[in-house]
């Protein structure tokens, strides 16, 4: 058995892959035409009977002989002894080869007078016009989209023999709960397999998902030997590391063979690629964002070699916001939220944390530092894979700074309108130099002048000259968070979650504390940053701190206590040109509405009197 770190390319490991299963052909069976629909043909469909099967008319009027009409004109009018009335559809009779629209002809007692000729065949649908009998209608390989059964149907076909290959997804960990179920502490709801079935399915394999499997080798083992009794291809999902309760690789090297244990890509490297019974086995990593890349990178190519169709993403090239380090040797994948500012794409790294779902959530690309660089550098053009239509991508508003919970309704209000609201959160300072760059369409911030204004003094510092305009999202209330009520005073003798450097509320709390002659060292806690005012507040609930600085509304939604002791303004800088996006016109619009200042008086914690109002600079 190979061992885990003896690790190889993810080239090498495809080409194993090839190797091992790209002779093997998956099984065929024969579904009802109804159930077809995103199925992959197994051979070619051919038309049972010609459409149309005879000749019919395509327009309302007269059957008629063409040759019987030469002659015809406004002054010299043909009268036709013989014609038979049809309708659109109706059968053209085998005496006749031409129909004359019933606008082009008068009627008389028994006869047709026309003034202009007919050519042969004329509005008449030949026989097999559509389709001919035995003509291909599908081609092997095929996936069947929802619009074709109805050709399929109009053809004489009423069942499809399809490509049959069925996927076992096994989860396993002691510390798993099943969906729907409040993890308590050291567990984690099971979500790999609900991810990997859905992916398989969207590939046209069959997927089957099993209950959880503690860590105990032999009901590990029985469920292995279970899925692959039952299926094409198993997925064992977690225990694919070298831990001490990780069992999967042994117990596939029991009943076959490991291939590869360990790819030398990031997220995913303890990845298992192994063969039991002629079948392939997959070992997933435990961590979501490590088995979204193994689905994506391995088990996709894989599924391809038994012919199901693989789709190939588009891409765009974008300039990058943010260095980027990586290892030499690995090949790392970082999930983007990409968007067009002008005429130019900007790519956004999502954060790089396997553990962290949510980063796949909002990226809608991803890009590759290859195994031979140390990084990306900011400003540098990559190669995006789109992981969503270029329509859809193209949507997308980046808005880069200071975070308040009021971005997500404001993204859900102006989505209907097609605007599709990336944010990331790195603090007011952030927000800011990335607009100085261009890099982010709008910049949330709250940045507190020496002189009391907000922003203002920032901007005429960073962006001089510039034209600028300040859109009120809200003056809102920050305070000290806690569960029980707390003072600055109280600050030596309590653990602080602190917000980031650079961020609007980091600089208020230097402020407020340099005021009183409290140093950072004095403050516990104080070099432990969170990025978000709902991280903040949930290092306070969970106890992991004793309070923080944030606002309100995310006070509110946790069920803390809020000590306010500043009112800020809290507004979205935008360049003025941007304002001619429709997009980011639309959400200027939404930020004016009615319906976001009820939504921000429900929310609590803000004063909506300037929600809306616009200040431009110079």
């Amino acid at each position: 058995m190979k061992r885990y770190l003896d690790l190889v390319s993810l080239a090498r490991a495809l080409e194993v892959i090839r190797e091992r299963f790209g002779s093997k052909k998956p099984r065929t069976e024969t579904v009802p035409l109804e159930e077809a629909a995103g199925r992959v043909t197994a051979g070619p469909i051919y038309a049972r009977f010609s459409v149309p099967g005879m000749h019919i008319s395509a327009m309302d009027g007269i059957a008629v002989r063409s040759a019987e009409t030469h002659g015809a004109s406004e002054t010299r009018p043909v009268v036709l002894p013989d014609a038979v009335r049809v309708n659109t559809g109706n059968l053209v009779p085998p005496e006749y080869d031409a129909v004359i629209m019933i606008e082009d002809v008068w009627i008389g007692e028994g006869t047709w007078t026309i003034r202009k000729p007919a050519a042969p065949w004329q509005h008449v649908r030949p026989v097999g016009e559509d389709i001919g009998e035995s003509e291909m209608i599908l081609p092997s390989l095929h996936a069947v989209r929802p619009h074709e059964l109805g050709a399929l149907a109009a053809y004489g076909v009423t069942e499809v023999e399809v490509l049959a290959f069925s996927a076992g997804i096994v989860p396993t960990g002691s510390e798993l709960v099943p969906a729907g179920t409040r993890p308590g502490p050291g567990q984690a709801v099971e979500s790999n397999s609900l991810m990997a079935a859905a992916h398989l399915r969207s590939l046209g394999v069959a997927a089957r998902r099993y209950p959880i499997v503690p860590d105990e080798p032999d009901l590990i083992r029985a469920a292995i030997e279970k899925g692959i009794r039952e299926n094409d291809l198993l997925i064992v999902s977690a225990g694919s590391s070298a831990g001490t309760r990780d069992f999967t690789a042994s117990l596939i090297a029991e009943r076959g063979e490991v291939l590869v244990h360990g790819v030398g890509i990031k997220p995913a490297k303890p990845v298992i690629i192994g063969e039991i019974e002629g079948k392939p086995v997959i070992g997933l990593p435990g961590y979501p964002l490590a088995a979204y890349t193994i689905l994506r990178e391995v088990v996709t190519p894989l599924v391809g070699t038994y012919g199901f169709p693989v789709p190939e993403p588009e891409t765009v090239d974008a300039a990058l916001t943010t260095t980027l380090h990586s290892d030499i040797g690995t090949d790392e994948f970082v999930l983007l939220s990409v968007g067009r500012i002008g005429e130019r794409w900007v790519a956004v790294p999502q954060s790089r944390g396997a553990g962290v779902q949510m980063s796949a959530v909002r990226a809608n690309a991803l890009m590759t530092i290859p195994s031979s660089k140390e990084g990306a550098e900011a400003g540098e053009t990559v190669r995006a894979r789109l992981l969503v239509p270029r329509r859809q991508a193209g949507e997308g508003v980046l808005i880069t700074g200071s975070h308040d919970p009021c971005l997500d309704r404001l993204a859900d209000m102006v989505r209907p309108a097609g605007v599709d609201i990336h944010s990331t959160h790195v603090g007011s300072m952030g927000g800011l130099l990335t607009l100085k760059k261009r890099q982010c369409h709008a910049a949330p911030m709250h940045l507190l002048g020496p002189d009391g204004e907000y922003n203002l003094p920032y901007l005429r510092k960073y962006l001089p000259d510039e034209d600028l305009v300040l859109l009120c999202v809200a003056e809102r209330e920050q305070g000290l968070i806690s569960r029980d009520k707390v003072s600055f005073d109280d600050l030596p003798a309590l653990r602080y979650a602190n917000r980031q450097k650079g961020s609007g509320t980091r600089i208020l709390f230097d402020q407020l504390i340099g005021e009183l002659g409290i140093g950072p060292a004095d403050v516990r806690g104080y070099g432990r940053e969170f990025t978000t005012h709902l991280g903040v507040a949930l290092a306070v609930r969970s106890g992991e701190a004793d309070c923080g600085m944030g606002v309100y509304s995310a006070a509110k939604a946790l069920g803390l206590t809020f000590t306010p002791v500043a009112t800020e303004r809290y507004e979205l800088v935008m360049h003025a040109d941007a304002l001619d996006d429709p997009r980011v016109a639309a959400i200027a619009d939404a930020v004016s509405s009615e319906t976001f200042t009820k939504t921000l008086q429900e929310m609590g914690g803000y004063r909506t009197a300037e929600t809306g109002v616009r200040r431009r600079l110079p």
